[in-house]
């Protein structure tokens, strides 16, 4: 071959291997372009610690079927423990949703406790029910969703007066409430009687107490000294208690109580709220709202307002501990 042909040759070997180069340079140009494109969205807002979405795990969790009407009034009712706390939600709810009045008792301003409250639910009569325990078997039989709104601690408590000045363990508890301890002087104190005043059937602190500081046993029978209080109500117990008594309550109902003194167990008080995070304080439960699963949609709407920060920051305005 002739100089000339072979200078022929490599200037056209040179101008096809630059256009493959440019083709392909073009090709995958325009396929960046449009992996960016708009039928291809993609957030703006980084997902981190510090910007996590309003209501993380409780209010995605919320199966509520919301096919029924909505009420004309949106009534609730059950736990003694949660009264303040379900009042201040309602009055901020209501800034959210006034065409919804609420009430909480039956009738509105006297609840009747978690378990009445619960029964309440499950016949009919209210859409929403407070409860300071978990459900009963029979109870989580009856379709009903449980949503943990707060957590607190049950407080155990003596009359001012009481010249017992120590704590106790919650061992001591148990046997106090199971009758095995009778006298002051057997937890080192003076030689009194102790004279024990339980909640009533209805409370559901009360059952929470059994369940976790009793272990699912039974409380001592009712005699001169072991009274189970007829109503669930906390400030008739409290003054009775008097230089000889004992008995519970959630800590925030007591915590200010002048006639009173609260009393360490295990050597943590329960106005401890780290203590109460990380399990040091030996008697504290959840608060929930429970309701039909299938319900209306200013149901599903309340619960995840108690959830939502400005629900959660107003049980921790009362002492309350968030669950998120």
């Amino acid at each position: 071959m002739s100089q000339g042909k072979e200078t022929i040759v490599l200037v056209l070997s040179m101008l096809i291997t630059a256009g493959v180069a440019g083709g392909g340079y073009l090709y995958f140009s325009q396929q960046g372009k449009q992996d960016q494109s708009p039928s291809t969205p993609q957030s703006t807002t980084p997902v981190n610690s510090s910007n996590p979405p309003n209501n993380p795990v409780s209010v995605t969790s919320l199966n509520f079927d919301t096919t029924l009407p909505n009420p004309s009034i949106l009534s609730m009712d059950g736990s003694t423990t949660m009264v303040a706390l379900v009042k201040d939600l309602r009055n901020a709810y209501s800034q959210i949703n006034p065409n919804t009045p609420t009430t909480y008792g039956v009738p509105d301003g006297s609840p009747t406790g978690s378990s009445q409250g619960l029964k309440n639910l499950i016949n009919g009569s209210v859409a929403i029910a407070a409860t300071s325990r978990p459900l009963k078997p029979e109870e989580a039989e009856a379709g009903i969703q449980l949503v943990p709104i707060a957590k607190d601690a049950i407080a155990i408590v003596i009359g001012i007066n009481n010249p017992f000045k120590g704590g106790l363990t919650k061992e001591q508890v148990r046997d106090i409430y199971q009758g095995k301890i009778t006298n002051w002087s057997q937890v080192g104190g003076t030689n009194l009687p102790i004279k024990v005043i339980n909640r009533g059937l209805t409370s559901g602190t009360r059952q929470a107490f059994l369940d976790i500081v009793l272990a699912g046993q039974q409380f001592a029978p009712d005699s001169t000294n072991f009274i189970t209080w007829k109503q669930d109500e906390t400030t008739a117990i409290l003054r009775e208690l008097g230089d000889n008594g004992i008995s519970y309550a959630t800590t925030t109902q007591v915590e200010k109580q002048e006639i009173v003194r609260i009393l360490s167990i295990n050597g943590v008080a329960p106005t401890d709220i780290e203590a109460i995070k990380s399990g040091k304080y030996p008697i504290s439960r959840s608060l929930f709202l429970a309701a039909k699963r299938t319900t209306s949609p200013v149901v599903k709407q309340f619960i995840e307002f108690a959830l939502s920060p400005q629900g959660q920051q107003i049980g921790q305005n009362l002492g309350f501990i968030s669950v998120q």
